[in-house]
């Protein structure tokens, strides 16, 4: 797998190990596995940021140059590193604060197993009775048949890289939003264009949730519906989208929740069938609205599903029961169409707040 970030990775193997870096990248599976999950360093992608697996090398491996076993042949006698001490310091790097402890336990290793089912290895080590933890050293040296080549120092060097060009696009977004917050109302023009240029197929899915969800809450926050439980107790409530979570989170949870109506949304970038009915079956098959990361016409993506759906169950009625759960499909187009609205009723600065706050806590990011 090649990707924009891949070239950052071969320049620093180049450095380390010169003619011979690209020997290195081909026989290490920890190196290719890095490759795989930096996919989404220098632009928006599909993938997660991934920091929880990255991490839990970051923290053995730092663990093992700090202690200078890339210079000495006896990691096989030590006594590993203590789970409190690396648990903390992944929750100190950028991004890390809100990590919790899976990665370090079984989901790094049972993930590069599938990335890599005939390397004899995984990449983490752990006593469960002492709960010390080490990183695999076969992993760390490898061969080609002629040399040997220690890679502790270029597996930091690329995470490190990683955190820097993550840190870097996240800052020059914030920075974009907290100087187009303070431009003066002649240049909402300015304000709308950049907001508009984060409705796109390729920017990160985090940001997309957290664009969709300023202008969906702005959108439906002057519509009003009226409840009552009998004719003289009538009242008006407006329409108030709440988020439920933190974006792209795995946690089975549902992303917005429109309160007094009890609607739910969803926000995705995959037509992927299973992911749409896994969520629909979430919630005993109540409906719910899609807000998809596509600029395809609504008619086609219900068609693409209707299609998925047929190769996966190829029984009508269970395909019709289930896209009759889809309530409501909003695409990109749509999603420009309402934000367009709210600006022309004047929301257009609350939204960008709204953007910018939701961003710094996704991303722990203080300026």
């Amino acid at each position: 797998m090649e990707h924009e970030f891949t070239i950052q990775i071969s320049d620093i193997l180049h450095q380390m190990f010169g003619d011979a870096g690209q020997s290195v990248f081909e026989i290490s599976p920890l190196i290719q596995y890095l490759n795989i999950k930096t996919r989404s360093a220098t632009k928006g992608s599909k993938s997660r940021s991934s920091f929880a697996n990255i991490y839990a090398i970051y923290v053995l491996v730092e663990d093992y140059l700090k202690n200078g076993f890339d210079r000495r042949e006896d990691y096989n006698a030590y006594t590993g590193a203590r789970f409190s001490d690396i648990f903390r310091r992944q929750r100190e790097l950028p991004f890390g604060s809100k990590l919790q402890n899976h990665a370090l336990n079984h989901r790094l290793n049972e993930e590069f197993k599938r990335y890599f089912p005939e390397v004899e290895f995984i990449p983490i080590l752990r006593d469960v009775q002492t709960n010390r933890y080490w990183i695999n050293e076969n992993l760390l040296k490898i061969s080609d048949g002629r040399h040997l080549y220690p890679i502790a120092k270029a597996v930091v060097a690329i995470i490190d890289r990683y955190i820097e060009t993550k840190q870097n696009a996240f800052k020059n977004f914030l920075d974009t939003c907290e100087r187009l917050k303070s431009v003066a109302k002649e240049d909402d023009q300015a304000v709308l264009g950049f907001i508009e240029s984060l409705l796109a197929p390729n920017v990160d899915a985090r940001i997309f949730e957290i664009v969709s969800y300023a202008i969906l809450r702005y959108y439906y926050h002057n519509q009003v519906v009226y409840f009552g439980f009998d004719l003289e107790h009538i009242r008006k409530e407006n329409l108030l989208l709440y988020k439920t979570g933190r974006t792209n989170a795995n946690d089975g949870g549902i992303d917005f929740v429109m309160r007094p109506v009890g609607r739910f949304f969803q926000v995705t970038e995959t037509l992927d069938v299973k992911k749409y009915f896994l969520d629909i079956d979430k919630i005993e098959r109540f409906p719910i609205s899609f807000v998809i990361k596509s600029t395809e016409e609504v008619d086609v993506l219900k068609q693409k599903l209707r299609s998925g759906a047929m190769k996966q169950y190829s029984v009508n009625a269970i395909v019709q029961r289930y896209m009759d759960c889809i309530e409501e499909i909003i695409n990109i187009p749509i999603l420009i169409e309402r934000f367009r609205e709210s600006h022309t009723q004047k929301y257009l600065r609350q939204i960008l707040d709204e953007i910018i706050t939701q961003s710094r806590i996704e991303f722990n990011y203080e300026p």
